[in-house]
Parts: C-alpha cells; structure tokens; sequence
C-alpha cells in the first residue's frame, strides 16, 4: 500500500509523491516519475504475534561509558544452539572452552584490562556515594579521556577513578565533599587531591565555584531539623551573599554557622560540637563563622536586620 508523502519532483515540481512501502519506490503521481528506488523502511523489524514479541528489536541497548566495553561484548551459550535446541556433550565443551578464549581475548589489551579494573571500582564506588546515572557516565568518560592521554601510567588507578567522581561532581553541583570520596575509595585524601589538581590541569577544566546553600539540606537531615530553620539557615547565607561577606571562606563551614544561628533562633538545641561533626569541620572554624555573620548582618541598623538575627544569638554559646 502506498501513501502520499511530502517531496517535491524533481522533473514536474509536483508535491503529491507516492511512497510504496512494498515495494521500496518513491513515485510522482502526476508525472510518474520513480524519484528514489531506495527508502528506508522506519517500521517495526519483526510482525508480533504474542504480547511477548511486542517491542523487540535486533538493535541491543546504548553504549554505556560506565562499562568497560561499553555494553558491546559478546557471549556464548553453551547449552542451546540458536534455534533453542539442546547441545550435545561434545559441542558444550567446545563453546565452553570458545568461551573462555573469549575472555581472555577481550582483556589482552593493556588499555582494556584498566578499563576493566577502573569501571568495576566506579560503579562500586557511585553506588556507595549514591551518585546519579548520568554523574556516573560522565564521570566514564572523564576517566576514559584521562586514559587516552596516557595521564594514569605509573599512577594509581583508584585514586584517578575517586578524582574523575569529585570533579564530575563538582561540575554537576552534586554536593559530595572530596574527604567522603576518598574515605570510600579507600586512598588518602592527599592522594586523591593531587590527582584531581593533575586532572584539572592537564584536561583544562575549570570548575564553577561550590554555593553554601547547596550544602544545607544534606548537614540538615543529618542533625534531623526542622524544615523553617534549614528555610531561614538558607536566608542568612542569602543575605550574607548579597553583602559579599562570603568570599574565600569555606562553604560547608558558612552553611554550618548559618544552620547554628537558625537552631538558636528556632529554639531546636544543638551543640556546636553536633553541628561541626555534621558539616565535617571544626568547631573552631563553626565559631568563627558564626561570629562573621553577627558581625556582618548586625552592622546597620536594627530594623534592617533579619528577623532571625534580632536577637543575638552569640549570647547563648557554648564556651
């Protein structure tokens, strides 16, 4: 069955083109000229003719940076043939050793075999740190890219995978602190900072800068507070931002002082020694902090201040 379709031909400049799906021929009505014998068929491959076979396809899924073949290998089956028929005893042993010939070949390549190590520990490793498909992948690719320019040889291969997620991370805004990576990936925090600052150099990455707000929800669920205060932590640093008193400090510690002065203010206890562990820094540094942001929204006046910060929170701190 033909059906019209929207060229123009070539000899009449007629638009009512007759495409024979049948056939594999595109005809110009008026004139009758064959104007392509070679049309792709976009239908379905196979007829389906139990629920089962709807949707199937000879085409296999996409590639996948995150395995080390990127999904292509091959397998054997080495109990049915390709009709589904049983195999005899002689024939299994023969597809059993073709198997393993197979897995040895795959992996004969240096490249291949760091593949094969590298992307088994990135997926342990994404999973533990609960990281997203698409950070996973990426992070793939930027190993992959390492790979190629031969920036791994005589270098630790886990420190290189551990630095490919932080820095994924950090590009994504997926807030995942570089002393967790390392601490899961089971190398030395200084191991892994090196690599990374090797990788941003050599790959010319420059990475955006990290925002405090980003890290409230995560120190917030860990202190189990409500949902005002972590809302009013994320308006101190708000307004602290607007009055550029954040620059060259660290976010996580301005995330904590911020989230310390709202559990004073929301009246839910919390010690400066729970809030510091919280945030993976020190109390010195949360002491600091909290007294930077005093400092800096108290200096106009008192019905410019935020709600929040009338009443000063420094009068009920720990000593």
């Amino acid at each position: 069955m033909g059906d019209e379709y929207g060229h123009v031909c070539p000899k009449c400049g007629g638009t009512r083109i007759i495409r024979d799906t049948e056939v594999g021929e595109e005809v110009c009505s008026l004139c009758g000229l064959v104007i392509s014998n070679e049309i792709v068929d976009p239908g379905a491959e196979w007829r389906a003719f139990e629920v089962g076979e709807i949707g199937r396809s000879r085409a296999g899924h996409a590639l996948t940076p995150s395995l080390w073949d990127q999904g292509m290998s091959t397998s054997f089956n080495c109990l049915r043939d390709g009709t589904g028929k049983p195999l005899k005893f002689d024939a299994i042993d023969k597809m059993h050793r073709l198997r393993k010939y197979d897995n040895r070949s795959k992996v004969d390549d240096t490249q291949a075999r760091n593949l094969s190590i590298a992307m088994a520990e990135l997926s342990r490793l994404s999973t533990t740190i609960h990281l997203p498909e698409n950070a996973k992948n990426n992070a793939a690719l930027l190993y992959r890219k390492a790979l190629n320019k031969d920036m791994i040889r005589g270098r630790s291969i886990d420190s290189f995978v551990a630095a490919c997620v932080y820095a994924t991370c950090r590009m994504q805004g997926i807030p995942r602190p570089l002393k967790a990576i390392a601490q899961e990936s089971h190398r030395d925090v200084g191991d892994v900072a090196r690599t990374y600052r090797l990788l941003l150099i050599e790959m010319g990455i420059k990475m955006p800068l990290n925002e405090s707000e980003k890290f409230v929800p995560s120190i917030a669920s860990k202190l189990n507070l409500k949902r005002v205060t972590e809302q009013q932590a994320v308006e101190i640093l708000r307004e602290a931002k607007a009055r550029q008193e954040l620059s060259g400090k660290d976010p996580r510690g301005l995330a904590a002082a911020a989230l310390y002065l709202a559990c004073l203010r929301n009246r839910e206890k919390r010690t400066q020694k729970e809030v510091a562990k919280a945030a993976g820094t020190t109390e010195v540094t949360l002491r600091n902090r909290v007294k930077g942001f005093e400092g800096a929204l108290s200096l106009r006046r008192v019905e410019e201040v935020p709600p929040m910060l009338v009443e000063s929170p420094l009068a009920t701190t720990e000593t």
